[in-house]
């Protein structure tokens, strides 16, 4: 049996598309950048946000400067309205309620920025008692690198094999390889099976309850 359990958040916990694409929308009208469909914003995401305001700017406008303004404009809209529309995927509540029942310790590993995640897992996850919950923080470098993944460990205590990181794409699957941990792929995300395939993981699931079987063998 796995004794800790690593999920990502967006797109493998939560479905936070339709916050994020309307607040990077807000950003952008605001500052005269046209705006995108809901559906092009699966493949923005995933980076941290500052690359998700690099990839919806204009070809000609993806300067440091204009992400920064994005930002500006982004933090404080989303900050209202991150909860407007996302939802915990099916399944979801129920696996870690079983898993925490089980006495396996349960964490996150965001790339989406530190006060948002904390403020999502809260609001949606208020029963379960994660050993960490870790987004974007300063001088921390975002997912793929392993750097988040080995800050729970210290504080899980647990040998490498023991773990499994849970997540819906490719730079979750290449997480857990920098982070020599045991990768599990979604398919209910933001991105394609065959993203998450492209790397190889141990597992690819179609449902969350599936992951409790892998968990507990």
């Amino acid at each position: 049996m796995k004794k800790l359990i690593i999920f990502d958040l967006d797109g493998t916990l939560l479905n936070t598309i339709a916050d994020l694409a309307q607040s990077t929308n807000h950003a952008l009208q605001t500052l005269g950048y046209p705006t995108h469909e809901e559906s092009a914003y699966n493949f923005m995401v995933g980076n941290g946000i500052n690359k998700l305001f690099e990839r919806a700017l204009p070809e000609n406008e993806k300067t440091e400067e204009n992400v920064l303004r994005v930002r500006r404009e982004f933090i404080p809209y989303y900050n209202e309205h991150n909860a407007d529309k996302s939802r915990p995927y099916p399944g979801i509540s129920q696996l870690l309620k079983e898993m925490q029942e089980k006495g396996i310790q349960l964490a996150v590993a965001s790339n989406k920025y530190q006060s948002a995640t904390v403020k999502l897992i809260a609001h949606y996850f208020p029963t379960i008692s994660f050993i960490a919950v870790f987004g974007q923080r300063e001088d921390i470098p975002v997912k793929p690198d392993p750097a988040i993944v080995n800050d729970i460990l210290d504080i899980a205590q647990v040998a490498k094999e023991d773990v499994l990181y849970v997540g819906d794409s490719g730079v979750d699957m290449q997480t857990a390889a920098n982070a020599e941990v045991t990768a599990c792929g979604v398919t209910w995300g933001f991105r394609p099976r065959t993203e998450l395939e492209a790397f190889h993981p141990t597992y690819i699931v179609d449902e969350a309850l599936s992951i409790s079987t892998i968990a507990t063998r």
